[in-house]
C-alpha cells in the first residue's frame, strides 16, 4: 500500500492514496480535515464496512449503518487517542439483535485492521449499536 503527501501551503496538504484518490489535509481545519480526524474517518469506514458485510452475508435486510465515533485524547504531546467509542445506529427490516451484535464484535475483534491496529498501541475501543426499523 502507497500514498503521498504533497504540501500545498499553509498547513494544508494533498493526500493521494495508492488507488490514486486525493484528499486535502488541513492543519488549521479551513479546507478539510485535520490528520487526527482522519484517522477517525478511517476507523469508522473499516469497521462500518466490516458489519455491513457480515449483516449481507447473514442476509439481513439492512438500508442504513451510521457509526457515530466519539474519542479522547492524552493532554501531553504527542495527543494521542485514549479511549475511541464506535457507536452503530444500524436500520433495517425485522433486524435480528444477536446478528447485528455478532457484526459489530467480528469487526471489532478479528477484520477491522484499524481498530485492532490502534488498540494493539494502547487505545481503549469500545462498542454498542441501537436497531431502527426501516419504513416498510
Amino acid at each position: 500500500m502507497k500514498a503521498t503527501i504533497k504540501w500545498d501551503g499553509d498547513l494544508r496538504f494533498v493526500g493521494t492514496s495508492g488507488t490514486g484518490f486525493d484528499v486535502m489535509i488541513d492543519g488549521e481545519q479551513k479546507a478539510g480535515p485535520r490528520p487526527m480526524e482522519l484517522m477517525l474517518l478511517g476507523l469508522g469506514g473499516c469497521t462500518s464496512y466490516d458489519v455491513i458485510s457480515i449483516l449481507k452475508k447473514s442476509r439481513q435486510d439492512v438500508v442504513d449503518c451510521v457509526a457515530e465515533i466519539s474519542s479522547e485524547r492524552a493532554d501531553t504531546v504527542p495527543a494521542v487517542f485514549t479511549s475511541i467509542h464506535i457507536h452503530f445506529v444500524v436500520t433495517g427490516r425485522n433486524l435480528k439483535e444477536t446478528q447485528v451484535s455478532r457484526a459489530v464484535q467480528l469487526s471489532a475483534e478479528q477484520y477491522c485492521s484499524a481498530s485492532l491496529m490502534l488498540e494493539r498501541g494502547g487505545v481503549v475501543i469500545t462498542h454498542d449499536f441501537e436497531i431502527c426499523e426501516a419504513d416498510a
